[in-house]
């Protein structure tokens, strides 16, 4: 199993508590597989939703493919994610009974087929940030301070 990630979502785990995570399909078009293929993706502020019983991905934009023709994709399309329908329901009762959100937290290819890991999050607080800042520049000293002594 090659895991070979096209991009990850940085700001998913600024902005939100990830309470559990899922991987999906994703249904693509042909250009949109090259364009990913290039890495010419972005899911800063991209997020699902469930429609029916069938999850979609909204916002997610795919640049479009630079030798397309005019048959090419819209870069800011839904797409549709592929999950089963016992995930589907678990997933649906938690969005809707505590106020969780679906964000897709990084892109990549597993054998050959675009996934998603979705996270099921919940968002912080203000306070909740300046704590992961603050823990992260404690840590990042902490290491610095540590490679030195160790010289």
């Amino acid at each position: 199993m090659q895991e070979k990630d096209i991009t990850v979502n940085r700001k998913a785990r600024h902005e939100y508590h990830i309470v559990q995570s899922y991987e999906a399909g994703i249904v693509l078009v042909g250009t949109e597989v090259k364009s990913l293929r290039q890495h010419k993706v972005n899911l800063t502020d991209s997020y699902a939703v469930i429609e029916s019983g069938e999850v979609w991905i909204v916002n997610s934009h795919i640049n479009v493919y630079d030798h397309g023709n005019i048959n090419n994709h819209d870069p800011l399309r839904k797409r549709k994610l592929l999950l089963n329908a016992s995930e589907i329901r678990k997933i649906n009762s938690k969005v809707q009974s505590k106020g969780f959100t679906l964000i897709p937290l990084k892109l990549y290819f597993k054998n050959g087929k675009v996934k998603v890991e979705l996270g099921l999050a919940e968002g912080k607080k203000l306070y909740d940030k300046r704590e992961s800042i603050k823990e992260k520049d404690l840590k990042r000293d902490k290491d610095r301070n540590f490679k030195q002594f160790n010289k």
